[in-house]
């Protein structure tokens, strides 16, 4: 079985039997795309919500929009259709406490609600998340069936 990390501001995909690990989930948000019928599926580990207010946009695997763009992309050349693909996320978590009520601030619920409207934008369906919270998490998607697992210091083991 091939594993391959995701690391933060990155992307990849993969077959089945493959699994796709990332960590440091805190504001961050770990999206997975799988389509069941060719067990195929990708993971993307979003750092920030919108690419257009940034100067620099090097890295398409940064921002909401932009990667989820290019992980249809990459699943698309491995024969996956979008209407076939079913989307599972985690993070988005408020890691610090601010004592204001600046929006920026709030990067956990921005990139969760942003990887949302991107997937809406796109037509596929969200069927689970384990988002918000204060905690860490890291994200394992295992091709062979879906099964995403959230592993958690704080709150344990869940599976999406």
């Amino acid at each position: 079985m091939t594993i391959i990390r995701v690391k933060m501001a990155d992307l990849n995909v993969i077959e089945s039997p493959g699994v796709l690990i990332t960590s440091g989930l805190g504001s961050c948000i770990g999206v997975t795309l799988y389509d069941g019928k060719k067990r195929i599926g990708g993971m993307a580990h979003v750092m920030l919500p919108d690419s257009t207010t940034m100067r620099s946009q090097t890295n398409l695997a940064k921002y909401a929009d932009t990667a989820l763009e290019l992980l249809l992309e990459k699943l698309s050349k491995l024969g996956v259709e979008r209407r076939r693909l079913k989307a599972k996320m985690a993070g988005g978590a408020q890691m610090f406490n601010f004592d204001s009520d600046n929006d920026l601030m709030r990067i956990g619920a921005r990139n969760t609600e942003a990887v949302k409207k991107k997937l809406e934008e796109c037509g596929i369906p969200l069927i689970a998340e384990d988002t918000g919270g204060s905690h860490g998490r890291t994200m394992e998607f295992y091709t062979e069936n879906g099964l995403v697992i959230i592993k958690s210091v704080k709150m344990g083991d869940s599976e999406l």
